[in-house]
């Protein structure tokens, strides 16, 4: 074992160790709910709220789309518009949770699932927005430092983000964006194929921006490696964080990556479309001429209510920001936040690597019973994914997602024929995994 950073230290599993787990593993339910009774994690799925089937939960295994919501969160929500109803206006500093510091509540939490200093972060807008607003200080183009690196289907957003970034500056995006794609015949990407790209491209790369948990294989890529590759030839580095915060171990600050966002809707559970978060590294906090789409919150909070013109940026992520919180999404967010500070990611990440070892196990014993060829794209090292598998489900139809919803399991379809499972740490269980393998079997056997 070894410290994976100086925020919060992980347990390294090398393979041959990892390989030893997977062998330990047995496909009976009396296991799977043996595993369940010694895991310290087992409380928080009572935390939460489950779909229901013929009055029972459903076994739900995308978290990594939309994650279920906590118990907490009407409360939360509740607790907002009570004030809102008692004070008015007043509730910006006679709540409870006073709304003209709302987002101050998050930059604890925030931190500790990034890797960051508490001055590093803010929680604002939503992933996509504030893609754009980071990318306006960080993708600078100038004479031939021009383009953008980043891996071979990325979500669509950030796709469509770099094109418009491109155009923004006058640019046209077929000579801007660089598409990394894996080798001929493999799935996932090399990181020493990502640095020789990033050297290749040398004094034309103006920033390299992976999505750090890929969403359609569930790679995880080298953040460290990445990062310092993208730096030694001058180029900005960020990544979207939508399926690793909450997921995966992070070390942002001490990684000097410079700048990252985050949706919170998938692993953190605070709602469909909720409040999306922020990383600049303090480096840049100083930096006034850095170019910013500026806005009154991200104001000097001293002179703020001054309202006088001219933009004095906070000296810290805050000054990235627009407007004041949207308290009620917000709210929402801080119901999950504080059941993920609660559990702690390196709790998290324990039970993670585990129960995803126990799901990629039962997914190989069922390829043992069934016709159907069944491919996991995602990387069998568990350094280098998250919880989520892709497993590509030869001569099946999106047919087999509604059979097991009829059965009340839930999973993701991706065109053209691969099943996204993400089972959850925080509330879900190896007896899910169990029940699972057996209705898969039985589908595919038919």
């Amino acid at each position: 074992m070894a410290p994976r950073s100086s925020f919060q230290s992980y347990t390294v599993y090398s393979l041959p160790i990892f390989d030893a787990i997977m062998t330990s593993f047995e496909r009976t339910l009396e296991f799977a709910q043996q595993l369940d009774q010694v895991d310290p994690l087992r409380s928080f799925r009572n935390e939460f709220l489950f779909p229901q089937h013929h009055g029972k939960d459903m076994l739900y295994f995308t978290g990594n789309s939309l994650g279920l919501q906590p118990k907490s969160t009407k409360d939360s929500i509740l607790q907002e518009l009570n004030d809102w109803a008692k004070f008015g206006v007043e509730g910006h500093f006679l709540a409870e949770r006073p709304w003209f510091s709302y987002h101050e509540f998050f930059s604890k939490g925030s931190a500790h699932l990034v890797g960051a200093k508490e001055s590093e972060v803010v929680v604002m807008n939503q992933l996509t927005v504030n893609l754009h607003l980071l990318l306006i200080s960080f993708y600078r183009p100038q004479g031939k430092r021009i383009k953008i690196l980043f891996e071979a289907k990325p979500f669509p957003s950030d796709h469509y983000a770099f094109e418009s970034q491109a155009r923004l500056h006058g640019l046209d995006p077929a000579d801007v964006l660089v598409e990394m794609a894996p080798r001929a015949g493999e799935v996932n990407l090399r990181t020493e194929d990502i640095v020789a790209k990033i050297n290749e491209l040398g004094d034309e790369l103006a920033v390299v921006c992976f999505g750090a948990v890929n969403y359609f294989t569930g790679q995880f890529f080298d953040i460290e490696t990445i990062t310092k590759a993208g730096h030694s030839v001058g180029a900005n580095v960020g990544f979207d964080l939508a399926h690793a915060a909450g997921n995966v171990p992070l070390t942002l600050h001490d990684h000097n990556v410079d700048f990252a966002c985050w949706c919170t809707y998938k692993y953190l559970n605070s709602g469909p479309g909720s409040v999306s978060g922020a990383f600049v590294h303090e480096k840049h906090h100083s930096n006034k001429e850095l170019i910013r789409l500026a806005g009154w919150w991200g104001h000097n909070k001293s002179t703020r209510f001054q309202m006088q013109p001219g933009f004095d940026p906070i000296e810290s992520a805050e000054a990235w920001q627009l407007s004041n919180a949207p308290v009620l999404s917000m709210a929402a967010h801080k119901a999950a936040l504080d059941l993920h500070e609660k559990a702690t990611m390196k709790a998290l990440r324990e039970k993670s690597l585990k129960l995803t070892a126990y799901l990629e196990y039962t997914i190989h014993e069922v390829q043992k019973h069934v016709s159907k060829k069944l491919e996991i794209l995602t990387p069998s090292d568990p350094e280098q994914r998250g919880c989520q598998l892709s497993t590509v489900v030869n001569g099946a139809t999106k047919q087999i997602v509604k059979d097991l919803a009829d059965r009340g399991i839930v999973v993701d379809w991706r065109e053209p024929n691969v099943i996204r499972m993400a089972p959850v740490p925080m509330y879900n269980s190896y007896e899910d995994i169990y029940h699972f393998g057996i209705a898969l079997q039985e589908l595919l056997s038919k």
